[in-house]
């Protein structure tokens, strides 16, 4: 039992669109990711995803309508649900989900990360 300094975390982290793990719970993981473009549209058939800003603001895109995520607000995709974050400038963010996730979730490409890192 450590406390996690999440400013010190975030500053390690130097690629986009590559979270890294900085805890384990209950068969869940949260993790740290910075964003900055565009992500690929995906979904993810067996899990949800909590998605919370910790700086900046980001836009999560569904095929029929986009969110704003600020600062401090979360977003909670159901499984099943296509979704693209897109971020016009370095956000930080704190995903909440199932070990399984896999980041591009029904998708693999050259940003598909079946293996992380910890933070």
């Amino acid at each position: 039992m450590a406390k996690v300094n999440i400013a010190e975390k975030f500053a390690r982290i130097t690629e986009y669109w590559k979270p890294y793990i900085a805890a384990e719970l209950n068969g869940q993981m949260v993790k740290f990711d910075k964003l900055m473009g565009e992500f690929v549209f995906h979904h993810h058939d067996h899990e949800d995803e909590m998605f919370l800003v910790v700086k900046g603001r980001f836009r999560m895109e569904f095929r029929d309508r986009h969110e704003w995520i600020e600062e401090g607000e979360f977003i909670v995709v159901p499984r099943g649900v296509e979704h693209r974050p897109v971020a016009d400038e370095e956000c930080w963010i704190l995903l909440f989900e199932p070990a399984s996730t896999l980041n591009t979730g029904n998708v693999v490409n050259e940003r598909t990360l079946a293996e992380l890192e910890r933070v």
